[in-house]
């Protein structure tokens, strides 16, 4: 049997909640932890009003007119009668607007992308809910994230799951130490596949349900279209940054990513064609053409308020890894001090489309050591807006 926690003799009875979101991978975590005979009780954490915010209309994959939270709800309910454990539920709708919500929505309105999966997960399900589980007397949290914790006598550490595959330790990076030290990630020595198996050996009614997709809140709805309910559409001219034609239209300059190709709607020859700038205030588009597009191409970064998962910087300047976008590839970097609130990430061998906006992760081999957001980029010590507004009409 995987052994997940070892209580030390003597040791006080621990109580584990479990945050169940109606899904296979909380599902199956939550039966590992009851097969080693510990005391576990489970929680839906409801952290998005769609009633409220009439949001979840026009979603074709909603049935009966039932939000698809609600559904999440009914089948976690669903799971902790199958697995014969308690279920509460708690509610963080006004910590999530507050939180994560609001952050989101001010860094769109900045032209920027960002990631709104890592601040549902510091602030809301590694503080707001630790917070509450520690209020009704509870030791321990427990998720369905796929990555392993490891506890010293200097802390706790982060590492990849044992699936790299299914690795959830990018979204991770924002955490605190202390939720760290209090948490458990039962999946995260075992793979996918597995977890399935174990799902249907259980006769769990959610073993077949499809992963969730996107961001958190929104889920299998179109992201263009929810966010026109709080970023109303302009739409504007696609500009090609190199000869200064008009190509297009587009539906509102905000619901674009730098690197992004689909969704331009773009005819004709010349392409592929790629996002490699947005204009906000003229409310244009700027794309660039070519499969190795050197417009996306930077060799060095900016990141802000980077988040040590330790609790402690490390010596700078560090040769590790960082990913600057979720499953991407592990990119060799050196990390060097610039300020009290900045670090410059040097990558000599050049990466495509590191988006301002986004997190920039760092990794030593296996070990996630934490995150920022990257606020510019450079190459031949030239940031990349500079070098396209050089070329903007």
């Amino acid at each position: 049997m995987l052994v997940l926690f070892n209580a030390k003799k003597g040791e006080l009875h621990v109580k584990i909640l479990v945050g169940l979101s109606g899904g296979v991978d909380s599902a199956v975590a939550a039966w590992l932890l009851k097969q080693q005979g510990l005391d576990v009780t489970c929680a839906f954490m409801r952290n998005w009003d769609s009633m409220a915010n009439n949001d979840f209309l026009g979603n074709p994959n909603a049935e009966d007119d039932v939000c698809p939270q609600e559904k999440d709800w009914m089948d976690a309910r669903s799971v902790a009668e199958t697995l014969g454990l308690p279920l509460l539920r708690v509610d963080f709708v006004r910590e999530y607007w507050d939180d994560v919500f609001t952050r989101f929505l001010q860094e769109y309105r900045r032209g920027r992308t960002p990631n709104p999966d890592i601040l549902c997960n510091r602030y809301i399900k590694f503080s707001s809910f630790l917070d509450y589980a520690r209020k009704q007397g509870f030791d321990t949290l427990a998720t369905g994230h796929y990555a392993r914790s490891v506890r010293t006598e200097n802390g706790s550490r982060l590492y990849k799951a044992a699936d790299l595959n299914k690795d959830q330790s990018y979204f991770l990076c924002q955490i605190s130490q202390d939720a760290l030290s209090h948490t458990l990630f039962p999946l995260g020595e075992i793979d996918k596949p597995q977890v399935r198996n174990i799902a249907a050996q259980l006769q769990l009614s959610i073993a077949d349900k499809k992963d969730s997709t996107g961001i958190c809140f929104i889920g299998e709805r179109n992201f263009r279209e929810f966010l026109k309910n709080y970023l109303p559409a302009q739409e504007g001219p696609i500009v090609d940054v190199v000869s200064q034609r008009v190509l297009g239209k587009h539906q509102g300059v905000l619901y674009y990513t730098i690197g992004q190709r689909k969704g331009l709607g773009i005819g004709g020859g010349g392409g592929p064609w790629f996002v490699v700038g947005k204009d906000v205030e003229r409310n244009e588009l700027l794309v660039a053409s070519g499969d190795h597009n050197e417009w996306l191409l930077s060799d060095s970064c900016l990141v802000s308020d980077v988040h040590w998962l330790s609790g402690k910087a490390p010596a700078l300047p560090l040769t590790c890894c960082a990913k600057f976008r979720y499953r991407q590839k592990d990119n060799p970097v050196v990390v060097e001090a610039v300020d009290e609130r900045h670090v410059r990430v040097r990558y000599p061998q050049g990466v495509s489309a590191v988006t301002p906006g986004q997190q920039a992760v760092f990794y030593l081999e296996e070990e996630c050591l934490g995150g920022g957001v990257i606020e510019e980029t450079w190459r031949d010590g030239i940031s990349l807006t500079q070098r396209i507004q050089r070329f903007a009409r």
